[in-house]
């Protein structure tokens, strides 16, 4: 275990130095949610739909679906860098090596996670002047389901790019996935101002889980239904992800 600890931190030290030496993407990431931020979520405060509030609250409401889009395509494309990896024969030569193939994972999703929740108080603290309302309980349990979010997220980009070693096949794949997975999550608006076979769908997304989750959160609902339902959903399938992973990592480095 004392091993597992030690190559997981040399693992996430190479990642991290290698995103800090081209921060660009941690940017770009960033972008889109502050777009949405400063050009649509104006726009919400005059609208009235099922579930959703006008005026400043329309903030509370909206700001959880930008963080949980951040997660989701913050991680999802991850696995581009690995397929780049893979290209230069980082991977293979780490064959030779005594680095626990578990801490290959852990290692590069911990870096995922580390950027993301930067980036998640960051959109946090810009958010404040628009009248958002933070306080500091809630807010860390948004951040813990980001962190599984982004572990989840990153788990399944990286196996998938294991899998698939190739960016043309894994971009419309990831394209193709996280556009239905975002509009079914409720992100922009509520999940109940939809027609009932739309709702009935959304049901089967895990996102919509953490987007609920995160709005009463925002909202000052710590024990509600849609907490622990998005915590034990979220929990469950990021375990899943990070053991699928880390067997995809263990049979391309072995």
């Amino acid at each position: 275990m004392p091993s597992l600890f030690r190559d997981t931190w040399l693992v996430f030290q190479r990642s991290m130095l290698l995103t800090l030496r081209n921060p660009t993407w941690v940017a770009v990431g960033l972008a889109q949610p502050l777009y949405y931020l400063l050009l649509f979520a104006p726009l919400l405060k005059n609208v009235r739909a099922p579930g959703m509030a006008g005026g400043n609250a329309a903030f509370a409401f909206f700001i959880p679906g930008l963080l949980t889009q951040l997660a989701l395509f913050g991680t999802l494309f991850v696995g581009f860098g690995l397929i780049g990896e893979l290209r230069d024969g980082v991977i293979e030569r780490m064959r030779v090596t005594p680095v626990s193939r578990f801490a290959l994972l852990l290692g590069r999703a911990l870096r995922d996670v580390v950027t993301l929740v930067v980036q998640a108080i960051v959109l946090v603290v810009i958010s404040i002047p628009f009248g958002l309302s933070v306080h500091f309980g809630p807010l860390l349990l948004v951040l813990c389901l980001m962190v599984l979010l982004a572990l989840l997220g990153a788990s399944v980009s990286y196996a998938v790019a294991l899998i698939l070693k190739s960016e043309d096949a894994l971009a419309p794949l990831a394209n193709g996935v996280a556009m239905p997975i975002l509009l079914l999550s409720g992100v922009f608006l509520p999940m109940a101002a939809a027609p009932g076979w739309l709702q009935g769908i959304s049901h089967a997304n895990p996102l919509r889980y953490a987007v609920d989750a995160s709005r009463d959160l925002f909202a000052g609902h710590i024990t509600t239904n849609a907490v622990y339902e998005a915590a034990i959903i979220l929990l469950a399938l990021t375990v899943a992800a990070v053991i699928w992973a880390a067997r995809r990592f263990a049979r391309s480095v072995s």
